[in-house]
């Protein structure tokens, strides 16, 4: 017997084939592309979404006759307008990022007659207000209204990829605290949320919990797939709960730093973490019982990979260098706000820099610093997130920024805890819907068998004394330098006068 697991990302989707217990056995990827046809408009297909789930799962090698359950991590925020026949009303729609409905927010509150504020104390949505899905829907009622008239539901991303699989309309928790109107502590709907849209309540699709059963393959779509018909179909989760179950975090004070372009840490909890000045984001998990709370900085990766591609250099060559360097960079400090400022910073219009350079700073002091850099953004996240819930002991590391032994130590010394990368690292999200399938088939009877396979497949990296007291010291020069730069650059007042000349 075999699982299917999909990694429904920004990007595309992978199919991977696991074993019942755990092991992966064959990946896939089908990549589809981002529209922007406006500012502030990020527009997928979700006839590419299907062409992506079944050329992947044609392309996994290997016997899939055996399978026997599937599940999907899917990315959040999305929202497909379908009508009573399941026919979509939109050829392209609005995905996670896309900002346009900033308008309709504003009229949200207004209607709703409480603060912005309040709003995020109860719904855990941290993020800008207009990336929520219900304000991209009352986007489409104000500005496309011949087609909205026909809406009998907007269902999330992977739901409609669940839809097509099984004829079933329905979201999980998780992805469903991603609406706009989900009331976390209750795990429901909020009426006076709704009320406030101005929305029907039946275009919002029915929660059933994560593991659920939606029903088995459509014989169609089985035949399509080249999979058997007995196929079970969870409800699967959103991408950030299932990649916490996929990386350990599903139980109180477990948490996961996610580095890749963007890089956040989450930490599960049985209650959200919430604070009106840091604004963590917060989902429902697909574990019961659990939320996922995270703070980001949004270029970190990509920080690392913009110097890459100014030097010229291979990455082997950058970790030579920036060893050579050792800690401090010879006192050059970077901060990593290139792509702007998150929730911890003085202002989104903030960008980034180095700091301290000198006629002695080499390429290698330089990269060092950025790798110091990105850490120290994160540990700025994993402070606050400490202030809120005791984190348990090693922190696990998951994707491509974990890879580098170096970057690993570098995170041990200034977070000052132990660091874990598992070597699924970037199949977490992928294994944690593999794991919600197993559990809603009735193969695993709880997520206890992840912790034996992250338990096996680990490295455990510890920080070293002295350059944990060297790093603790240089942390508050750090802050400092994010502090004047966020006030350098404070409503983009500089940045402005400085493009007019």
């Amino acid at each position: 017997m075999k699982l299917l697991a999909y990694d429904f990302g920004t990007g595309g989707i992978k199919a991977s084939l696991f074993s019942v217990e755990g092991i992966l056995l064959a990946s896939a990827f089908e990549g589809y592309s981002t529209e922007y046809p406006e500012t502030g408009w990020h527009e997928q297909r979700p006839e590419d979404w299907w062409r992506a789930v079944v050329q992947s799962t044609r392309a996994l090698e290997g016997d899939k006759h055996d399978v026997v359950a599937l599940g999907i991590s899917g990315h959040s925020l999305g929202v497909v307008p379908i009508d009573a026949e399941g026919n979509l009303l939109r050829n392209r729609v609005p995905i996670w990022s896309d900002s346009r409905a900033d308008a309709e927010a504003k009229e949200f509150f207004t209607n709703l007659g409480r603060s912005e504020e309040d709003w995020y104390l109860q719904t855990g949505c941290g993020f800008p207000a207009a990336l929520y899905s219900v304000f991209k829907i009352m986007w489409f009622r104000k500005n496309e209204p011949d087609w909205f008239g026909r809406v009998d539901t907007i269902l999330g991303t992977k739901d409609y990829i669940n839809f097509r699989l099984t004829g079933v309309k329905a979201t999980d928790n998780s992805y469903a605290s991603g609406s706009g109107i989900y009331d976390l502590r209750g795990r429901k709907y909020d009426s006076s949320l709704i009320a406030a849209s101005g929305l029907p309540v039946s275009f919002f699709p029915h929660i059933v919990p994560a593991t659920h059963i939606l029903g088995t393959l459509l014989p169609s779509v089985a035949a399509e797939l080249g999979l058997p018909e007995s196929v079970q179909v969870v409800a699967g989760g959103v991408d950030n709960s299932c990649m916490a179950l996929g990386a350990g975090a599903f139980q109180e004070g477990r948490a996961y730093n996610s580095l890749g372009s963007s890089s956040w840490i989450a930490v599960s909890s049985a209650d959200p973490i919430v604070d009106a000045k840091t604004r963590p984001y917060v989902f429902d998990h697909v574990v019961p019982g659990q939320y996922a709370s995270a703070l980001a900085i949004f270029s970190a990766g990509t920080s690392h990979v913009w110097f890459k591609n100014i030097l010229g250099i291979d990455y082997r060559d950058m970790d030579s260098l920036a060893a050579e360097a050792g800690p401090l960079a010879h006192g050059l400090f970077f901060n990593p706000t290139l792509a702007g400022g998150s929730s911890l910073d003085v202002t989104p219009a903030m960008r980034g820099g180095f700091a301290g350079l000198d006629l002695r700073h080499t390429r290698g002091d330089m990269i060092r610093a950025v790798m110091e850099g990105v850490a120290f953004g994160l540990k700025a996240a994993l402070d606050e997130l400490r202030k809120k819930v005791t984190l348990a002991e090693p922190l696990t590391l998951v994707g491509g920024g974990a890879k580098a032994p170096l970057w690993r130590q570098i995170y041990a010394d200034i977070y000052g805890m132990k660091v874990r990368r598992l070597t699924i690292g970037q199949q977490c999200a992928a294994l944690g819907a593999a794991a919600l399938a197993a559990v809603g088939a009735g193969i695993w009877n709880d997520f206890s068998p992840l912790d034996r396979l992250s338990g096996e497949a680990s490295e455990i990296t510890s920080p070293d004394a002295e350059r944990k007291a060297l790093y603790a010291t240089a942390f508050t020069r750090y802050c400092n330098l994010s502090r004047s730069l966020g006030e350098w650059t404070k409503d983009g007042e500089c940045a402005t006068n400085v493009a007019k000349g």
